[in-house]
């Protein structure tokens, strides 16, 4: 049985989420919002530390989030039909965990109820992200994650 004194997030479904519950379920953290290239040979995925070029990296916000999708062709758009099928959502992302059945972070702001815990907690990419503005897609390479306490952020191994 529900107790309907729980938050939002563990009564109702991602489907059942009005816009406001739906975007205040986005943690702040930066990390969808990172490069991800993938391996030609193995088609393992591999993350960066690139940046999207609307990451406000200080902010961990899109600098034009209501025109993001045809600013940037390959944004993704992350709703209830498509949240199962991005594996490379962070393990700490909760449109993931919500989908999962599981709770929330201490750090998520709607938990702890300071966007700035977030941060704190080293989940965000704001100590380490840096722009993909005027990096060549060919030289993105150069900017793969090999730092393992970063990795672990990123994948949640």
């Amino acid at each position: 049985m529900i107790d309907k004194s729980d938050p939002f997030w563990r009564d109702k479904s991602l489907r059942e989420m009005n816009q406001e519950e739906w975007e205040s379920l986005c943690d702040g953290c930066g990390q969808c919002c990172l490069i991800k290239l993938e391996d030609e040979d193995t088609e393992e995925l591999l993350h960066t530390r690139l940046a999207c070029k609307l990451l406000d990296i200080g902010a961990c916000k899109c600098t034009d989030y209501p025109n993001r999708h045809a600013r940037v062709h390959d944004c993704v758009v992350i709703s209830p039909d498509t949240v199962k099928t991005l594996d490379w959502l962070p393990h700490s992302c909760a449109y993931r965990l919500v989908a999962e059945g599981k709770d929330l972070h201490w750090w998520h702001p709607l938990v702890s109820g300071d966007p700035n815990t977030v941060h704190e907690a080293g989940i965000s990419v704001r100590p380490w992200a840096t722009s993909e503005e005027g990096v060549p897609e060919g030289k993105m390479i150069r900017f793969v994650v090999k730092d393992p306490s970063i990795k672990r952020i990123l994948t949640g191994e």
